[in-house]
């Protein structure tokens, strides 16, 4: 029985793409985005919890976001993890509600926000080269084993070198996409 498969192949290279968006869409840009809370946590209950387990996130403003937090004796956890996750955010609470106006990012901040949406694309390329070495391992094994024949190994080792392809393609499109966003705002 072969061990090469492609679906799960393909489906960790999608994993990786998914993951670089997922962390380019908590980049900084001009604008106000609810993703860029996602890396923030809070110390409630005695347990470190993401905020999007204690508290609604929204942007009622393309400059501010609004932290609606639903147990009231969490709003200073909140706000520490807000502080400390190191967002260039200065919170303002009201209530239970905490306001993280969006400051002007300068030209620096930007060119280094642009810089680190290059070395998130780059750590999902070599995400994707690694699935595409297990690939190739695999298929040379399958071929070792005389599961596979040669024919079939070198065409099944073009559609895994086709998919990769395509794969470091679309991280290189999504973080040309976020740059492009970061210093044009």
């Amino acid at each position: 029985m072969p061990q090469y498969d492609k679906a799960d192949i393909e489906r960790r290279m999608t994993g990786a793409v998914e993951s670089l968006k997922s962390d380019l869409g908590g980049l900084r840009t001009g604008r106000a985005n609810t993703a860029l809370l996602d890396p923030v946590v809070c110390e409630v209950y005695g347990a470190m919890m993401p905020l999007s387990q204690v508290a609604t996130v929204s942007a009622p403003e393309p400059r501010m976001l609004s932290v609606q937090v639903w147990d009231k004796t969490n709003v200073s956890a909140v706000e520490k993890g807000i502080t400390k996750a190191n967002l260039g955010l200065n919170p303002m609470t009201d209530g239970q509600t905490v306001r993280l106006p969006m400051p002007d990012l300068t030209e620096e901040r930007r060119k280094e926000l642009a810089k680190l949406a290059g070395t998130y694309a780059e750590n999902a390329k070599i995400a994707i080269r690694n699935v595409r070495r297990d690939g190739m391992e695999t298929l040379k094994a399958d071929e070792k084993k005389k599961e596979i024949s040669e024919d079939e190994r070198k065409r099944m080792e073009d559609e895994v070198q086709k998919l990769t392809d395509k794969f470091v393609a679309d991280a290189d499109e999504a973080a040309a996409k976020k740059e492009q966003e970061i210093l044009t705002q």
